[in-house]
């Protein structure tokens, strides 16, 4: 193969289970590895500037020939601590909400259970650079990545979007999957499927080299996230962006 496959993840401490493998692999001499917001990497695969993804599931119908070419993905199948609405007031008492403007699947999520889960209707605003600041009184704000988990102990009311999704369809939720935008060579799809296997025989290796202090990896990596994509995730995928149709 001498044409490097141009691949881009998400660089958020979720992925890094997922991308060991392709930085530390047989696959490094054979792929250009990008790393970004959620947002950005979903512009570069619809610009055709990356063939494959770890795309935001919100994002999948805007992609020309989009397809998954994965077993693996970001999902959980309860709380997944690292996207949630946090609040300095219980759910009902919520006037406004600041929108984390990194991914359009978590204000999808959040849109939808809103409406079909909570049945409130806050004013949903656009939130700047510093918008964290602004959660006060009821004002609330959506808060996604590693900033969720070092957020976690800061307000009284934290509401887990996977978790609400879990408890309103029964059903897990996939955040983001590897998705191409073109027809990708089989073989190179198999060892890529590999590669993403390796992170998960050198967890603790992995967990050890970052150190973060807000939050167990273990725990985060091993219970809240969810990396396999299974019928029920297809399902829970699925349901989501019939719901996306019906919200928009």
């Amino acid at each position: 193969m001498d044409q490097k496959i141009r691949v881009g993840a998400v660089s958020y401490l979720n992925t890094k289970p997922l991308i060991y493998g392709l930085q530390n692999g047989p696959l490094t001499e054979k792929i250009e590895l990008q790393l970004d917001y959620p947002s950005n990497i979903t512009s570069l695969l619809q610009k055709d500037l990356l063939d494959i993804a770890l795309l935001p599931v919100a994002a999948i119908p805007i992609i020309h020939n989009a397809h998954i070419v994965s077993n693996y993905c970001i999902a959980s199948d309860h709380k997944v601590a690292s996207v949630c609405l946090f609040s300095q007031v219980p759910i009902d008492e919520i006037q406004e909400i600041f929108l984390d403007y990194q991914s359009k699947t978590s204000i999808m999520l959040l849109r939808i259970l809103l409406k079909e889960y909570w049945q409130i209707r806050p004013s949903l605003l656009e939130g700047s650079a510093d918008y964290i600041a602004q959660i006060s009184g009821k004002s609330a704000g959506l808060i996604i990545g590693d900033r969720a988990l070092e957020n976690l102990e800061q307000f009284p009311f934290v509401y887990d979007l996977a978790e609400a999704w879990n408890e309103y369809t029964k059903l897990p939720f996939v955040f983001a999957a590897w998705v191409a935008n073109k027809k990708i060579n089989p073989t190179f799809l198999e060892e890529f499927n590999i590669a993403n296997s390796i992170g998960f025989q050198r967890m603790d290796e992995i967990i050890s080299n970052l150190a973060y202090p807000h939050f167990d990896l273990s725990k985060y990596y091993r219970n809240n996230i969810s990396y396999s994509m299974d019928e029920e995730k297809t399902k829970g995928m699925t349901l989501f962006l019939k719901m996306i149709e019906r919200i928009n």
